[in-house]
């Protein structure tokens, strides 16, 4: 459940490139995207990290303490879509450079408008898992669904909702967009105003 090396790697790398000082994490798990996140940034920079299960990011936060960038991270426990409001009621509307979502497949497409308030113009939102296994250029009938139990676990458990997020952020116009290959895919969308 954690991103693949090269996808940690071009993210890290990605942010840099960027300046990123200020960034947002939807769904941590153990926290190796949010350590690569956390080390790409500047001494003062803040990643706001937010997952409901606050167990599994004790998992990885003896590395991120070994690292030396805990002070970088605030991490919030809770539902995503709650805390993507509470941030924009408390006024951080165009405060973040860039957000990263790695969370419940079924729940993407609700974080996309919070996201695009809370990212500044310029920023970049990177969406996790955007190729599903390359079940997204499948068909729902698809023989394979029922023929793989893997690829049957993947219909059941975001297929159709990140089929769906793809081809939405493929028509939004507020951003540019991109859904790179690496690792699972992950779908760069720059915003645009």
């Amino acid at each position: 459940m954690n991103v693949t090396v090269d996808e940690a790697q071009f993210l890290s790398l990605l942010l840099k490139l960027m300046n990123a000082k200020t960034t947002l994490e939807i769904g941590v798990f153990t926290g190796y995207s949010l350590l690569a996140t956390a080390l790409a940034l500047p001494d003062d920079g803040k990643v706001v990290a937010v997952d409901a299960d606050r167990e599994a990011f004790e998992v990885g936060l003896p590395a991120i303490i070994k690292a030396g960038v805990e002070h970088k991270i605030e991490f919030i426990q809770g539902d995503g879509i709650v805390v993507l409001d509470n941030l924009l009621n408390k006024g951080k509307e165009g405060i973040f450079d860039f957000a990263f979502v790695d969370a419940d497949k079924k729940s993407y497409i609700d974080y996309h408008e919070p996201l695009l308030k809370l990212v500044k113009v310029g920023g970049v939102i990177a969406y996790d898992n955007t190729l599903w296994a390359g079940s997204v250029v499948l068909e729902d009938d698809d023989p394979i669904f029922i023929k793989d139990p893997f690829m049957k676990e993947l219909k059941q458990h975001g297929h159709e909702a990140i089929k769906k997020l793809n081809i939405f952020l493929a028509s939004d116009p507020r951003i540019e967009s991109t859904l790179l290959s690496i690792g699972d895919g992950v779908t760069l969308c720059r915003r645009k105003y």
